[in-house]
C-alpha cells in the first residue's frame, strides 16, 4: 500500500519565489504542523497535562500566544488554541496531548492539513493587511506575539505578529483560499499600488 505524500496547499504557484517585485517579502510556510487544542482554561489539571505534552505553558489572555523552541501556541477562544510544531513531529504531539490528558473534558486532533500559512514580512505588511481588513494594525498593542482572528479580503482568517523589526505577520486561512489569498496580496502588495498611512500636509 503506498503512503500518502503531503502536498502544499501552494505547491502549484510557479512564481511563488518571486516576489522582488512587491513591497514586501511574502512566503509559504509549509513545514508547519497544527493541532486543534480544547479543555477548561479554568482546571489546573487540564493546562498542567497541556504543559506537559507541550513543554509549554498555554496562553490564557485573549489575543496572545506563547512560544518555546520550535513549539507556538496560538489563543483562538477560551477554550480553544492552537498548537504548531514541525509537521514531522505533530502526530506523536497529538499521542503525548491525549495520553496526558487522559479522561479529562478535552480535544486533541491534528489539523495539519485544514490550512495554509502564508508569511509577510517588509516595513510595508500593515499597511498591506490594512487593505483587506478593519482592522487597524497600527495600534501600540499591535505588536509581536499578538494573536488575531479577522475577516481578511472577505475570508475567516489569522493573524499571527511574529516579529515586530522587520514586520513579520503569519496569516492562516483555509487551504482552500490559499491561491485566492496568495494572488490577493500579490496584488495589493505591488510598489503601484502602496500607499501611506497618512497624507502629506
Amino acid at each position: 500500500m503506498s503512503e500518502p505524500v503531503y502536498t502544499s496547499p501552494l505547491a502549484h504557484v510557479a512564481d511563488k519565489g518571486q516576489t522582488g517585485n512587491l513591497s514586501i517579502s511574502m512566503s509559504e510556510v509549509s513545514d508547519r504542523g497544527m493541532i486543534d487544542l480544547r479543555g477548561e482554561a479554568g482546571s489546573v489539571k487540564f493546562r498542567q497535562a497541556a504543559k506537559a505534552a507541550l513543554g509549554v505553558d498555554l496562553p490564557l489572555k485573549p489575543r496572545t500566544s506563547a512560544v518555546k523552541g520550535d513549539v507556538t501556541v496560538l489563543w483562538l477562544s477560551i477554550d480553544q488554541w492552537l498548537v504548531c510544531c514541525p509537521r514531522n513531529e505533530a502526530g506523536a504531539m497529538v499521542d503525548k496531548l491525549r495520553e496526558n490528558l487522559g479522561a479529562l473534558h478535552s480535544l486533541a486532533v491534528d489539523v495539519s492539513d485544514a490550512r495554509a500559512i502564508l508569511r509577510l514580512e517588509g516595513d510595508n505588511v500593515r499597511e498591506v493587511l490594512m487593505k483587506g481588513s478593519s482592522v487597524d494594525f497600527t495600534l501600540p498593542d499591535y505588536k509581536a506575539g499578538l494573536v488575531r482572528r479577522l475577516v481578511f479580503a472577505e475570508i475567516a482568517a489569522l493573524a499571527h505578529i511574529v516579529a515586530d523589526k522587520p514586520c513579520t505577520i503569519d496569516i492562516y486561512v483555509f487551504r482552500s483560499y490559499a491561491d485566492y489569498t496568495w494572488k490577493w496580496i500579490q496584488a495589493t502588495a505591488k510598489p503601484a499600488a502602496t500607499i501611506g498611512l497618512f497624507a502629506s500636509n
